[in-house]
């Protein structure tokens, strides 16, 4: 059964989020063109950057939780993990989004969005000599400046806060898969590659890689759902 492991977790990260999809409130399914073809767009870049980093030993994973099918290097649950974590945080956030105004004022998302960039840059500087904060940093900081000032996207206010709220299961998620309660880590980290600082056995770089894949997956949603809507 440990073999499952992996694979059980994505199931049950997307499970109750798709069963409640087609709740006649929520109607989440009407959307799912729209979030596979954005889901994808971005698992492409960060799939690519997965590989490169198990090719090179920042990160590799523990064959005693996982099926032993790999694609391109990348065991098949891996693959998996962004179809299955996006789609439960895009759910959430159309959820949110669609029975409360969690929208910011302007100014408030100019401010948040430059000490983010701010804060990135920075943070990506002091961690020159480590591959793993170092991407993760300065892609972050791309991602704010090119919703923020060329998308000119009004929904990153809103995204931050449903993200906020999305930490808690994220930190469950991928707590599990970096080894709370587990007898070792699904995912293993080479420590000359990250700053070694935890949330329970989460890497602190996870939660902003993690912001960034969440920011385009809804980037590309909202702009395919618009096309949906104009279609029907």
């Amino acid at each position: 059964m440990e073999a499952y492991t992996y694979l059980l977790i994505n199931f049950l990260t997307i499970v109750i989020c798709f069963i409640f999809s087609f709740h006649k409130k929520i109607k989440f399914n009407r959307h799912f063109g729209a979030f596979i073809v954005a889901a994808l767009i971005v698992a492409v870049p960060f799939i690519a950057w997965d590989v490169w980093f198990t090719a090179h030993g920042v990160w590799w994973f523990n064959d005693r939780y996982l099926l032993g099918v790999r694609i391109f290097g990348l065991p098949i649950e891996e693959i998996l993990f962004f179809i299955c974590i996006p789609f439960s945080c895009v759910f959430t956030y159309y959820c949110l989004t669609k029975f409360y105004d969690l929208s910011w004022k302007r100014s408030a998302t100019s401010i948040f969005a430059i000490i983010v960039m701010a804060l990135c840059f920075v943070m990506g500087v002091l961690s020159w000599g480590m591959i793993y904060p170092v991407v993760t940093f300065f892609m972050t900081a791309a991602t704010f400046f090119y919703l923020f000032f060329i998308a000119k996207a009004r929904w990153l206010g809103e995204a931050s806060t449903v993200y906020a709220v999305l930490l808690i299961g994220f930190f469950l998620v991928n707590g599990v898969l970096t080894g709370t309660g587990l007898e070792e880590a699904v995912v293993n980290y080479n420590p000359k590659d990250f700053w070694g600082i935890r949330v329970l056995t989460v890497p602190f770089e996870d939660a902003i890689y993690g912001f960034s894949m969440f920011l385009w997956n809804i980037y590309f949603f909202n702009l395919f759902r618009r096309v949906e809507d104009k279609i029907k």
